[in-house]
């Protein structure tokens, strides 16, 4: 039987864990106000660390946006099951949209220097187009079956068209201007709904 570590250690453990977390957050906060350019130093002043603690647990630049990316797309990924078990439909798909925006800000900041994050043929790639079609897939699903939204539009192509809304977008407030189409876009896509207690043609 292996004993249990000592407490120190497991101390030691905890407080590097809190420091791993609190690097991310930040990270995730100083690449959404600022371009790809935004220092490191400025990452662990924002998370009250040492620029020491940062590089022990990012070695590289590379290393912490892709940690950052993945960490947003897993915490959109929960919501969508958040969302889906606390709200109706329609609702519970504009909340998540207007969150994969802000992740789409985050990304935009990082895209000088994270190139796998674009390149379709990464891991990272496959590892977040999985994740968010999933989670829109389903929040996508539960509207068509209460009859909020038409049929035909598929994850990916939501996903297509806020990514595109992002990345033409230049002005300084262009957040809320993308969230602001996209709920525009989702009217659109209740013309056609069907609800559940219409029937088909009769012919």
């Amino acid at each position: 039987m292996v004993p249990d570590p000592p407490k120190a250690t497991r101390k030691i453990r905890a407080d590097s864990a809190r420091n791993r977390e609190r690097l991310l957050a930040a990270a995730a906060e100083v690449f959404r106000a600022a371009d790809g350019s935004a220092s490191l130093e400025a990452v662990a002043r924002k998370a009250g660390v040492g620029i020491g603690t940062l590089y022990r647990h990012f070695p590289t630049r590379e290393a912490l946006f892709e940690a950052v990316y993945r960490r947003e797309v897993g915490e959109l990924a929960r919501l969508a099951e958040t969302l889906a078990a606390r709200e109706p439909p329609l609702p519970a798909l504009r909340l998540w949209l207007r969150e994969e925006v802000r992740l789409v800000a985050t990304k935009r900041g990082m895209l000088t220097a994270l190139a796998l994050a674009v390149d379709s043929g990464s891991e990272l790639y496959a590892f977040s187009f999985t994740e968010l079609t999933r989670a829109v897939g389903m929040l996508l699903h539960r509207c068509v079956e209460a009859g909020e939204i038409r049929g035909d539009i598929g994850p990916e192509d939501l996903l297509q068209t806020l990514v595109g809304l992002c990345l033409m977008a230049k002005e300084p407030d262009w957040e809320g201007n993308v969230v602001r189409l996209m709920d525009v876009f989702v009217d659109g896509m209740r013309a056609g709904a069907r609800r559940p207690d219409e029937g088909g043609d009769d012919g």
